[in-house]
């Protein structure tokens, strides 16, 4: 049976028939997900790359002519016979995760692409009357040992995309929302369909025992909407597929309401619906078409982007800073007994625990690390430079140390302490949809920030701004945006009437 992490089957849930391919692999809520879209297109470049670089190496062992790096019939002809390659790795499906897996399944098909791309190469010089520009040992040469680096590389390819496979990297873990026919049908469909990356952990339907079956397809059944919630806090996951007609309209925007916290993708299986669009309105769950309710804000690529954006910016960011920070901590040291720096935990990404830096303002003995009391003008318990580090937010900039350990973004929601309150309520209380401000990671300054939300969050109007624009960055993010937020800040921090 399915091993699903965190939640726990009832003693009393009957054994049921295995189901092996979607079951039979080892979940780890640690591991972090890779996404396939990401290795393929990691895959795509590296083969142009390795194509282009043997070209080019060959080239200049063989062919006499000094300039070959911009001869105009050998760069043509490495590009062209790079791009028609990966056109036809692609098309004999060579970037699947299937043939990934593969090693011995793939080796005709790369001698087939590459070797039709080199007779392409020979007719076009042909037909175009420039054969006698290329040396016949450079096409040889790059022939035989492209083949060579090729099968190699799928090698090397199949052994890391096996091993991910084992440890659970290229699933998706996928929880059901509703235990009636169109789950049993889609869990047959995904069953039998080799390229779905999916693995489901169980289902979840607020209906009783006597209306819906404990085990379903296999799957047991682990409580309702409030279980799922807390499932998908607890544990890694990755999709929810809400398998409900669509006629229970009401019903489905109120799950895709309670959803919409959290950082995982919100499907429905196509065949909820009596209606038929066209291809291009589904996405594909393998070749199972699904409805898009709610999508990852940042997801494949983006996340990609965003980690080296991140990575890069922010380490520079620590070296061009490094000396006014170690400035900042030895006025804190002369300033008041304690160390420098202060560690508070706050809440992060899928509302998990995370502990943040940041320079001590307050004497030690007064130091809330949980919040429960918001900082106001003339707070007693701040120190003088305190105060002017707060009211500068250079109080913030040791969490370019938690950028680099990754738990914190450059830009993002700013995360909030534990017990952060408005006018005495949590701000949890205070904002319905509040948590969907942590389906990604938090971030040293935002949206929120540069528009004047920053500081002092005395009232619930406050807090209300600060979450619209939180939610606002999470549905528009880009690069461009971030760069944006990040080259605002410094002027947004001269605005600091709010700041304590």
């Amino acid at each position: 049976m399915l091993n699903i992490g965190h939640a726990s089957v009832p003693q009393s849930v009957p054994t049921t028939r295995s189901t092996p391919r979607l079951a039979d692999f080892r979940l780890d809520d640690k591991t972090s997900l890779m996404s396939m879209v990401v290795i393929r297109g990691a895959v795509r470049a590296l083969d142009i790359a390795l194509i282009c670089i043997l070209g080019i190496a060959v080239a200049l062992s063989y062919v006499d002519e000094p300039m070959i790096i911009g001869h105009p019939y050998y760069m043509a002809a490495i590009g062209m016979t790079a791009v028609i390659t990966v056109a036809g790795f692609d098309m004999l499906g060579l970037y699947s995760q299937a043939s990934f897996n593969s090693f011995i399944r793939q080796m005709p098909r790369v001698l087939l692409a590459w070797t039709a791309a080199f007779a392409l190469l020979l007719a076009g010089a042909f037909f175009l009357k420039a054969g006698h520009e290329f040396s016949r040992v450079w096409f040889a040469g790059w022939y035989v040992t492209g083949i060579v680096v090729l099968i190699g590389e799928r090698l090397l390819v199949a052994g890391l995309v096996r091993r991910w496979t084992q440890q659970g990297r290229l699933y998706r873990r996928a929880a059901i929302y509703g235990g009636g026919a169109i789950s049993e049908r889609l869990i047959h469909d995904l069953e039998v369909d080799m390229d779905a990356d999916v693995r489901i952990t169980g289902i979840f339907d607020d209906r009783g025992d006597d209306r819906v079956d404990r085990v379903i397809a296999g799957y047991p059944r682990l409580g309702g909407l409030k279980q799922l919630v807390s499932f998908a806090r607890s544990s890694r996951l990755d999709m929810i597929i809400v398998a409900l007609p669509i006629a229970a309209e009401k019903r489905v925007i109120e799950l895709t309401r309670a959803l919409a916290i959290l950082p995982a993708e919100v499907k429905m299986p196509a065949r909820a619906s009596e209606l038929r669009f066209t291809s291009e309105t589904y996405s594909r769950v393998g070749n199972v078409a699904m409805i898009d309710l709610l999508e990852k804000p940042i997801a494949d690529w983006g996340s990609v982007s965003k980690w080296l954006f991140d990575k890069i910016v922010g380490t520079l960011a620590l070296i061009l800073l490094a000396p006014l920070m170690l400035a900042v901590a030895a006025a804190i040291k002369f300033d008041s007994r304690g160390p420098a720096l202060f560690r508070q935990k706050r809440y992060g990404f899928n509302n998990e625990l995370i502990e943040i830096f940041k320079f001590r303002s307050m004497y030690t003995d007064r130091c809330d690390a949980n919040a429960s009391k918001l900082v106001t003008k003339g707070d007693p318990r701040v120190t003088r430079v305190g105060r002017f580090i707060r009211k500068t937010s250079i109080d913030e900039l040791p969490q370019l140390f938690n950028v680099i350990l990754g738990n914190l973004s450059l830009v993002g929601p700013r995360p909030h302490a534990l017990e952060a309150k408005a006018a005495g309520d949590l701000y949890d209380n205070v904002v319905d949809g509040y948590f969907a401000r942590h389906k990604v990671k938090p971030g040293i300054t935002g949206w929120a920030q540069i528009n004047g939300w920053r500081g002092e969050t005395d009232t619930p109007e406050k807090i209300q701004k600060r979450v619209e624009c939180d939610i606002y960055y999470i549905e528009n993010w880009s690069l461009l945006l971030d760069t944006y937020i990040l080259l605002k800040t410094p002027f947004a921090l001269l605005k600091s009437e709010n700041a304590y």
